[in-house]
């Protein structure tokens, strides 16, 4: 679905919590005075004497190979035109973040205010000792035509300008397979273009590369079409003038197999696309809104192949699909250009991709159903982790085969691995559990409503169709939050609850609460009580008969206050004795799961097999195969103490009750993940081979200890804190969590709902 943006929140993620979107950080350790020594002065005129002898060497020593300038001059950024340098480094920086986020390339961004082409040439010609790739962006038509041109003559590193070749290079891949899918040949099709900016041109070239005739194409522009006898045209719109008797849209349209659109919003009717051959291809790509509506265009005629630029429908044709993966294949083989042969590779790697079986974990973040090739899965989907493993190969491949590679790559086994690595497949966790909860969103109920986070956060939820809040609090005192922070949550689809003023329905609550709890202390006065007083008793027993479906609090109260209440209403699944508690950490390689962080303060070593059996399960659903450590302050037996005990007793029991799990312990946190410490000194041990990536604590102090101080000095993004092994969906925040850290668990929470099916098995009747 299209997410909502309002100005406030854009302007306050920009802003806070340091202005911008990206950093420098150092990647070598600097803690001692060595360390400077070797950084600076005097050590660093070695690597320099180095390149000075060979130029080449700059790869070796500095991160160069890895860095790729991005620059603009502001002059056509997005829908915004010519605003200048300054105004264009927001999406500079975020293509940076793009760069990093897919494909683990660092990235400068460059403003340059120079509107004159020779000029701006010679700037960035003068910047090529210093990175290793430049992608232009942003750039005014006709002057990026020559820009890019002369940049590659002139400088010997990769030059691309993404606005023209990132689209040319994903359209052309849907359109390869869109024809395979209708049975139509490339050279016998006819193009209609509507718009002749540098993403037409160059989407127009790259069809006439891969076997489109020249004659066959049609283009329109703000002007009419483009016709021979048009005085207007400069030499690059020229080559693609028609000599055919059209002189509007609407005679282009007659019998045309194939519309591109990178033009305008709602310039193409229904009677357009009716005009246009059997079978018709229609790629819709203006945005934020297309050429057509997607569902216009899909009423105006049954067997119409479509795509858009909108991640809400299906076929998005996105740039973050090739310049990732482009750059990356290119810098791994240092070429000395991204030529039309590596372009071509990227365009039949997005294409091949698209027929492969999808793995499971890029279902569950797109469709309730298994997505496979055909008219709505034309190209992979932005979140499928095999992009990277696909198209950089077959870009480096590419490289070598063209003749533009210094560093050919002797092993691509090898480097499908360490690509792997580069990026941490496991980084993209949360999208995917997002995408999923968007598929069916679930009634999640807050028990601390009446606080500006849990709001902010709820209209969020409500804006990206990740879940229906219910919210419980002083209605009052909700509405006036809302109001002086200006969150726009819609009333229709956001129920508030002000439990003082439910009487009968929390006499119905307590009297349920007192036949379950009548045996063990509890009356019927203390149930009204604490129906009446506990928000999370009445969000508990909302979950408990199926008037929501998970329940989230913990805010603002200590962890122990806020769980009793679910126990006690809601209580464990089905054949467990207990509940445990995990955090997802994840630095900029991949995802580390710790257990138990909340929960159980001093387990025995049935209790950690509990733990692990919950775990186990849990990184699963993350899509993860759990590799899995029993921690202690020994390694193998190496220290006596009852911890050690402890660990090996629950680590031999657990190899028993799970037989299909990696897992070993006692052993200590470095070692279990340190593959290469483990292969040297315990090759014996399960874990040897890839290290772990599930950490079991022995106790709730050292998890506890361990996962707030990677999130405080370590600087990790921690996901949690997740509660396991509830009959329903249950999460208790961690005091103080941000607004994300919300959302991400509220995420968590629908899917678990999705997967338990919260509405079939109300615990009681009412």
């Amino acid at each position: 679905m299209a997410v909502k943006i309002r100005k406030e929140d854009a302007l306050a993620y920009h802003a806070s919590p340091q202005p911008g979107k990206i950093e420098v950080v150092p990647s070598k350790v600097l803690s001692s005075q060595y360390d400077l020594a070797l950084a600076y002065s005097p050590g660093v005129a070695e690597p320099c004497k180095e390149i000075a002898a060979n130029p080449e060497d700059s790869y070796k020593y500095t991160s160069r190979g890895n860095l790729v300038a991005v620059i603009s001059n502001g002059t056509a950024v997005l829908g915004l035109g010519n605003i200048g340098p300054e105004a264009s480094k927001p999406v500079m920086e975020g293509k940076g973040v793009l760069f990093k986020k897919f494909a683990g390339i660092d990235v400068f961004d460059i403003e340059i205010d120079c509107n004159d082409p020779e000029e701006f040439i010679r700037i960035v010609k003068s910047l090529e000792p210093t990175f290793g790739g430049v992608n232009l962006e942003d750039i005014k038509a006709p002057e990026c035509f020559y820009i890019e041109q002369e940049l590659r003559k002139r400088m010997n590193i990769p030059v691309m300008h993404d606005d023209q070749h990132g689209t040319a290079i994903i359209s052309s891949a849907a359109l390869l397979n869109a024809l395979e899918v209708v049975g139509k040949n490339i050279d016998q099709i006819q193009i209609v273009v509507n718009g002749a900016g540098a993403a037409a041109i160059a989407c127009v070239k790259l069809y006439v590369e891969l076997g489109v005739p020249r004659d066959h194409i049609v283009m329109n522009d703000i002007h009419g079409i483009l016709h021979a006898d048009r005085a207007d045209l400069d030499d690059i719109r020229r080559e693609f003038a028609t000599t055919r008797p059209v002189t509007n849209l609407m005679e282009a349209m007659t019998g045309a197999d194939v519309f591109l659109g990178l033009s305008a919003a709602n310039v193409i009717t229904p009677e357009h696309l009716r005009m246009m051959a059997s079978s018709p291809i229609v790629f819709a790509l203006a945005n934020p809104d297309p050429e057509i509506a997607y569902d216009l265009a899909m009423a105006s005629r049954p067997d119409i192949i479509m795509a858009t630029g909108r991640s809400d429908n299906p076929n998005q044709v996105n740039n973050v699909l090739g310049f990732p993966y482009i750059f990356r294949g290119a810098l791994d083989v240092r070429a000395t250009e991204i030529n039309e042969a590596m372009k071509l590779a990227a365009v039949r790697a997005i294409a091949e991709l698209a027929k492969e079986p999808v793995p499971e974990s890029v279902n569950k973040a797109y469709e309730n159903n298994a997505l496979s090739f055909g008219p709505e899965y034309l190209i992979p989907k932005p979140l499928d982790p095999r992009l990277i493993t696909t198209i950089s190969p077959a870009v480096a491949r590419a490289a070598m085969e063209s003749g533009v590679a210094r560093r050919p790559i002797p092993n691509f086994e090898a480097y499908h691995l360490e690509l792997e690595k580069r990026v941490g497949i496991d980084q993209r966790l949360m999208s995917r559990v997002i995408g999923r909860a968007r598929q069916e969103p679930k009634r999640v109920v807050f028990a601390e409503a009446d606080t500006y986070k849990i709001l902010k956060a709820a209209q969020i939820l409500q804006d990206d169709g990740i879940a229906i809040p219910i919210l419980l609090g002083d209605r009052e005192r909700i509405k006036q939050i809302i109001k002086e922070n200006k969150i726009d949550l819609d009333p229709q689809h956001c129920e508030i609850i002000d439990v003082v003023q439910e009487p009968e329905r929390c006499h119905r609550f307590a009297q349920l609460l007192y036949e379950k709890r009548q045996r063990k202390g509890l009356t019927l006065h203390d149930s009204r009580k604490l129906m009446m007083q506990d928000r999370n008793y009445f969000g508990a027993m909302m979950v408990a008969t199926g008037q929501a479906d998970a329940l989230i609090s913990g805010l603002t109260k200590e962890y122990a206050r806020t769980i009793r209440p679910a126990l006690q209403v809601i209580g464990v699944e089905e054949g467990r004795r207990r509940v445990a508690g995990m955090y997802v950490i994840q630095n900029k390689k991949q995802a580390y799961f710790f257990a138990d962080t909340t929960v159980n303060e001093n387990p025995t070593a049935d209790d950690l097999v509990e733990i692990i059996g919950l775990t186990a399960r849990k990184v699963r659903f993350f899509d993860v195969e759990p590799r899995i450590a029993v921690l202690s302050y020994s390694n193998f037996g190496s220290n006596p103490g009852d911890i050690p005990a402890k660990a090996i007793e629950a680590t031999q029991k657990a190899k028993r009750r799970y037989p299909d799990l990696v897992i070993d312990g006692d052993i200590q946190a470095n070692v279990a993940l340190n593959p290469r410490l483990l292969q040297e000194t315990y090759p014996f041990s399960d874990l040897a081979e890839s290290g772990a990536n599930t950490l079991i604590f022995p106790d709730l102090a050292s998890g506890n200890i361990a996962y707030k101080l990677l999130q405080e000095i370590g600087g990790a993004e921690v996901i949690g804190p997740i509660l396991m092994g509830m009959r329903k969906p249950v999460h208790i925040l961690q005091l103080g969590s941000s607004i994300r850290e919300i959302v991400n668990v509220v995420a968590i929470a629908v899917v678990e709902a999705q997967e338990k099916k919260v509405l079939e098995t109300a615990l009681f009747e009412i």
